[in-house]
């Protein structure tokens, strides 16, 4: 498949589907700002693919906004607020926490009609060129999430899944992950034991297959943060994660990764 025009999503979330259809699952989501590739067009469906990740999926094609070359911008700034306003030709747009900024100081876009300008000062954004991995910059990262219930497909603080979680957390230390556990598992460099596993390393668990389908990011004194039916801090021991309420035993320890912040 060739993938040629480049993209910008300008909504606050667009969902990307495994198949051209409403109807079909969602395997991840566009969140404002995100450039794809565009490809085959079907039922009213385009066939993207992610710049940041590489990841492929359907959304629909009048959710997106085609530009040029010359509107393609990089950013190491996102918005660290959980909902930002911005104005959308003189009406509110909220963009959800982590979403792209181009510029510190406001961001004009204009493509297929937007005229989309921020209104943000700079305490109100995440630069993940200037973030150093502390117990406290990872807790100000992962807040905004904690209690989103666990979506499938999902990323953003409204619904999320463990590897898309994962994902958005790293982005804002500048730390670039794929989208899936599976894949994310061969990123980085092996952590031998968790006795030897440090802050923001990230933790994979396995199936009864010994295939991974789960992953969270190791904090300090034997805990973890992920998402498993909502994103929630929970004990991790050598054999996986055990509740923190009710102490039972939910996912079996695979492996452990290290990542250069």
């Amino acid at each position: 498949m060739n993938f040629m025009q480049t993209a910008i999503c300008l909504l606050p979330v667009i969902p990307m589907r495994k198949e051209p259809s409403h109807r079909s699952e969602m395997v991840s989501q566009l969140l404002f700002g995100e450039y794809v590739k565009t490809g085959e067009e079907k039922n009213e469906f385009v066939l993207v693919k992610c710049d940041y990740d590489g990841y492929e999926g359907w959304v629909q094609a009048k959710q997106l906004s085609a530009v040029n070359g010359n509107e393609i911008l990089q950013t190491d700034v996102y918005t660290a607020s959980f909902a930002t306003p911005a104005t959308k030709n003189n009406t509110m747009l909220y963009v959800p926490y982590g979403s792209s900024v181009f510029q510190q100081r406001g961001f004009g876009f204009k493509a297929a009609g937007f005229d989309l300008t921020y209104l943000l000062q700079p305490q109100q954004t995440w630069n993940s060129k200037q973030q150093k991995l502390t117990v406290e910059s990872l807790e100000a990262a992962y807040q905004p999430y904690l209690n989103a219930p666990y979506l499938w497909g999902g990323k953003s603080v409204y619904g999320t899944d463990c590897s898309g979680f994962a994902q958005q957390i790293f982005k804002l230390f500048g730390v670039k992950l794929l989208r899936d556990a599976y894949l994310q598992a061969e990123q980085g460099t092996a952590v031998a034991s968790l006795p030897e596993a440090q802050l923001g390393d990230l933790a994979f668990f396995q199936n009864e297959k010994g295939r991974v389908t789960h992953v969270g990011i190791v904090l300090n004194e034997g805990k973890i943060v992920h998402a498993s039916g909502e994103v929630r801090i929970d004990q991790i021991d050598a054999n996986g994660i055990l509740n923190s309420l009710s102490g039972e035993r939910t996912h079996v320890m695979h492996s452990i990764r290290r990542f250069s912040f």
